[in-house]
């Protein structure tokens, strides 16, 4: 596996639900196609919507750690040279290094190591 593929999961400003619903089938797609990381594009929650997608997003990425279906996960916030998690995204997806949100505080984002 190699590459990244990006997941904007908050455009058309969905339901919590509907979002987790799009991030389960952009997972699966990610991983069907070959592709080591997936970028999740949820927003922040400048709308007061975001905040909560990021919430329950992260959530279920958890959840999804603990059960062995992803190996991973960094938040954008975090996603950083000096960050064990975005290191071993970086290692596994060269693509990751060039992102343009590597060391930005981006807390609308989250990157899954697939």
């Amino acid at each position: 596996m190699a590459g990244m593929k990006t997941a904007n999961i908050e455009q058309g400003m969905p339901l919590v639900d509907q979002a987790i619903r799009r991030l389960t089938y952009e997972i699966h797609a990610a991983r069907a196609g070959g592709f080591a990381v997936l970028k999740v594009i949820h927003g922040y929650g400048s709308s007061g919507t975001g905040g909560r997608i990021r919430v329950e997003v992260r959530r279920y990425l958890d959840s999804l750690v603990r059960r062995g279906q992803i190996r991973g996960y960094a938040p954008g916030e975090r996603f950083s040279i000096f960050d064990e998690m975005s290191r071993k995204i970086i290692t596994g997806c060269p693509d990751a290094a060039r992102d343009r949100d590597l060391d930005r505080s981006n807390n609308g984002v989250t990157f899954v190591l697939l």
